[in-house]
């Protein structure tokens, strides 16, 4: 396949008018429009953007079903929708959950990654979110099974996953997460997240191998002048940040100036979505809870927010929306998430030898045509 004439997003994080071509699944070449040779399928993308596919390394669930459903069925269900939006890449987060339960979704998660189906976002690996946080700031998480950070719990569950467990969160100020902390951070990406950390503790979690934020500002204490918090500590220390730039759970001044602070190349959007999203109005449930959307406002039942009810594709549209540059913006979603999982030499950015994940979109950043893994949707 060559795609002609398209505004390519380039590893430059630019975009820049290309001839791209990609075959048996990988891009091959990417170079000046009339400089690749001819393919037998031509597809003029002239004056559209072409961008590598959305990458979501925190998201729940959306049409309906939830990863945490615990079943292939499920996770098939939430992949064929987002694949839709022009998401192609993700990581399954689960909720926080017993070992036995969380145990069932790595089983369940193993069996689609051994076998992505055609029409459906690749799961590459999972995203623990629980159950080693603090219960005064659990959010939505199911205050049941939250318990003290478990090194060997969690190597058992990263075992069953077959290493595949991309990141997990940790409140670092409970005790024993600090050895918690320089354990796990040998194996995958761990975060700070619902937490109530103040600067010092969350500044030697970094120290001792943190590396992430979980959707900062949210399930967190506020940002002060004298009192910086894991948001300050996070300024200082960490690789990545989330930011879920719905308008609902942070004002569009604060989606701004996050990328202010931290810069383009730190900020991680992400659709922290749950199973009501692309859905109507209505009553839904997260980790076991009731949780009632309204007006695309998805609260549990005593008015916490829980989760988003909008995929990753729709958050860098608002981002955009408010005021974020459109090359930063697609940063945040495509190379940015995939460093931050550890998955940038496979997907990311259209670079040569990586997954054909290609997304034709107009200027108004909706898809016109999507390939998955060199594949037309």
């Amino acid at each position: 396949m060559l795609i002609k004439n398209g505004l390519v997003y380039t590893e430059n994080y630019t975009f820049e008018k290309r001839d791209l071509s990609f075959a048996n699944g990988v891009i091959t070449a990417v170079g000046l429009p009339g400089t690749l040779p001819e393919e037998t399928e031509i597809l003029d993308a002239t004056g559209k953007y072409v961008l590598p596919g959305y990458v979501d390394i925190h998201v729940h669930g959306a049409a309906g079903t939830d990863f945490s459903d615990g079943t292939e069925a499920d996770i098939r269900n939430m992949a064929a929708y987002e694949a839709t939006q022009g998401v192609t890449s993700f990581c399954g987060t689960t909720m926080t959950f017993s070992e036995e339960i969380l145990s069932g979704i790595m089983d369940a998660a193993n069996n689609v990654m051994a076998n992505p189906g055609e029409k459906e976002c690749t799961l590459r690996g999972i995203n623990m979110e629980g159950p080693f946080i603090s219960m005064a700031k659990k959010g939505a998480q199911n205050g049941k099974y939250i318990m003290a950070p478990n090194f060997e719990m969690f190597d058992r569950l990263q075992k069953r996953s077959g290493n595949r467990i991309r990141l997990v969160d940790i409140a670092p100020e409970e005790e024993g997460s600090m050895d918690f902390i320089k354990k796990a951070s040998k194996s995958c990406t761990v975060s700070i997240a619902h937490t109530t950390a103040g600067y010092d503790i969350a500044a030697a979690a970094y120290k001792a191998g943190a590396s992430h934020a979980t959707h900062l500002f949210n399930a967190m204490p506020a940002y002060q002048h004298r009192d910086p918090g894991v948001v300050g500590a996070a300024g200082d220390y960490a690789a990545h940040v989330e930011i879920i730039s719905d308008g609902i759970h942070l004002h569009p001044s604060v989606v701004r100036n996050t990328f202010r602070m931290f810069g383009a190349d730190r900020v991680c959007l992400i659709s922290d979505s749950m199973r009501a999203a692309g859905m109507p109005n209505g009553e839904y449930s997260l980790g076991g809870q009731k949780v009632i959307m309204t007006d695309g406002k998805a609260t549990l039942e005593d008015g916490t927010i829980a989760g988003s009810a909008v995929c990753l594709a729709e958050m860098v549209r608002r981002a955009v929306r408010f005021g974020i540059p459109v090359e930063t913006a697609v940063r945040a979603a495509t190379a940015n998430t995939a460093k931050a999982a550890g998955l940038f030499d496979t997907v990311g950015s259209l670079e040569v030898g990586k997954c054909a994940d290609v997304v034709i979109m107009d200027r108004d950043l909706t898809p016109e045509k999507i390939f998955l893994r060199g594949k037309a949707l």
